[in-house]
């Protein structure tokens, strides 16, 4: 496994290559460090499976650049729309129902399709770079609680660090909640998993649209 930094000019495309080649990058986002792949690849989704140790049956999301490449692969509801335009970016992942096509990676086997879209500069030229979904799974064992630095993570991951061809470092992140999780696949959203958005904020935005 090769480290380098997420701070070089050049990192964010190097990230893409490797994606291109069905590997794995372990890298900085808004709230945790990720491990990210083809999130529509069948065998890219796998080895974060295995990587995490990770139930099979427990959804894997994604990050896109925009509400547009999102829109290529889930259905975009009104609310989304209203969410994404006033809640912080990067802090909130959505579960749409996916585009009836979609069968593949993250959306194999399930109805749904889940995404974020980052406020952080080496996720976004990643992402754009890629041109694709990328996943966006934490990069922790699964029941573990993540970590903040890169030597902590790849210690906690231990013989499975194997399976991550680049660790891009952007240093110890600071204390942070996970994303918080709103599924909007039914005209009453659920709030799956309240994280660093406080569930009164997203009800909150919900209610002045309302109003």
């Amino acid at each position: 496994m090769e480290i380098a930094s997420a701070n070089d000019s050049t990192a964010a495309s190097k990230a893409a290559q490797i994606l291109h080649l069905g590997g794995v990058v372990l890298y900085p986002t808004d709230t945790l460090y990720g491990l990210g792949t083809d999130a529509l690849s069948n065998e890219a989704v796998a080895k974060i499976y295995m990587i995490k140790g990770r139930d099979e049956g427990k959804p894997i999301h994604a990050i896109v650049s925009d509400l547009a490449m999102a829109e290529r692969y889930g259905e975009i509801n009104d609310t989304v729309r209203t969410l994404v335009g006033v809640l912080p970016k990067g802090r909130v992942t959505f579960i749409v129902k996916k585009k009836s096509q979609i069968n593949t990676g993250i959306a194999k086997d399930i109805t749904t399709f889940g995404f974020r879209i980052p406020d952080n500069d080496f996720c976004i030229e990643m992402i754009r770079a890629f041109a694709a979904p990328i996943t966006a799974t934490s990069a922790n064992k699964a029941g573990e609680i993540p970590q903040r630095s890169l030597g902590k993570i790849l210690s906690q991951l231990g013989s499975s660090i194997g399976g991550i061809d680049c660790a891009f470092d952007g240093g110890e992140l600071t204390e942070s909640k996970p994303s918080t999780v709103v599924d909007c696949t039914n005209a009453k959203p659920t709030i799956l998993r309240e994280g660093v958005v406080p569930a009164i904020d997203v009800w909150k935005v919900l209610d002045l649209r309302a109003s």
